[in-house]
């Protein structure tokens, strides 16, 4: 348990009527490299916007580092007291636990929301789109969350910056705008600036989808180099080759649910759902 980093339990999120996540239980430990694949539309990209509060869930539980970053078990409390008739006894205890339990998820929301802009630099998360500030030089799209959000010294911000560019193999990039770079480029220095925080997980989002095809070995060496060096990383990817190399767990997910979790040899070789079985046969 002392090296569990995040813990998710009975994670709903609703759209409309549409339901994107029913019920997901998911737990990360410290050093885990996690593929995270399944059909499109299946709740993937959603869970991971979840996690660090990007889009807020409907119901369940999400702790990072032992601290709740959300929590609403009223949402269940609520759908089974309707079969109760007001004033009995079974309805009055599930009453008053809802009456409890709304304080004490109040008090995390407080407190969650006081500090979300420090949650997020410990959990940094890589888009599809790159999302970089067109009008910033590369080096000032690095430093200035650092700057801003963790109050570095702008020479210690550049440094730390230039040398994780170096990483990467962009370190002649530094002052020159986004526009000029490749998408595997763009996307190479969106994780850097992702780094940038120190950020104790990293998120990624379908980080090659948006790239054209000669692109995206460049992203995912540099993902293989970050997996060794040890860091805590969720992947959503259709990179399955990556999926099979580098994660140490991949989890397959269908219909807003987790369907299977385990070892990249066991969900590849050995799929136990016929609807993995099928997503596979689709996709290698």
């Amino acid at each position: 348990m002392d090296n569990q980093i995040i813990k998710v339990k009975r994670l709903h999120k609703q759209f409309g009527n549409q339901k994107v996540l029913q019920g997901v239980d998911f737990s990360v430990n410290k050093g885990d490299v996690i593929s995270i694949i399944g059909p499109s539309g299946c709740g993937k990209s959603t869970l991971l916007r979840c996690i660090n509060l990007l889009e807020m869930p409907d119901a369940g539980e999400i702790i990072f580092d032992g601290k709740y970053l959300y929590k609403n078990e009223r949402y269940f409390l609520k759908r089974d007291i309707r079969e109760y008739k007001v004033g009995t006894p079974e309805y009055n205890e599930l009453y008053n636990k809802i009456a409890k339990i709304r304080h004490e998820e109040h008090q995390i929301d407080k407190v969650v929301s006081k500090s979300l802009n420090e949650i997020r630099c410990h959990i940094g998360m890589v888009f599809q789109q790159f999302n970089l500030f067109p009008h910033l030089t590369v080096l000032e799209n690095l430093t200035i969350a650092p700057v801003s959000l963790k109050k570095i010294k702008k020479t210690d911000a550049e440094e730390r910056a230039l040398e994780l560019l170096k990483k990467v193999g962009l370190e002649e990039y530094a002052n020159k705008y986004p526009s000029v770079l490749s998408g595997g480029q763009k996307q190479r220095v969106a994780i850097v600036r992702a780094l940038a925080m120190k950020p104790d997980v990293m998120l990624f989002d379908e980080p090659t989808s948006a790239l054209d095809p000669e692109m995206v070995g460049e992203v995912l060496a540099v993902m293989s180099d970050l997996a060794k060096s040890g860091m805590t990383m969720i992947v959503v990817t259709h990179e399955m080759e990556f999926a099979k190399s580098v994660s140490n767990r991949v989890v397959f997910m269908a219909d807003g649910k987790i369907l299977e979790d385990g070892m990249p040899e066991e969900i590849f070789s050995k799929p136990k759902s016929a609807r993995l079985q099928d997503f596979l046969s689709k996709v290698l």
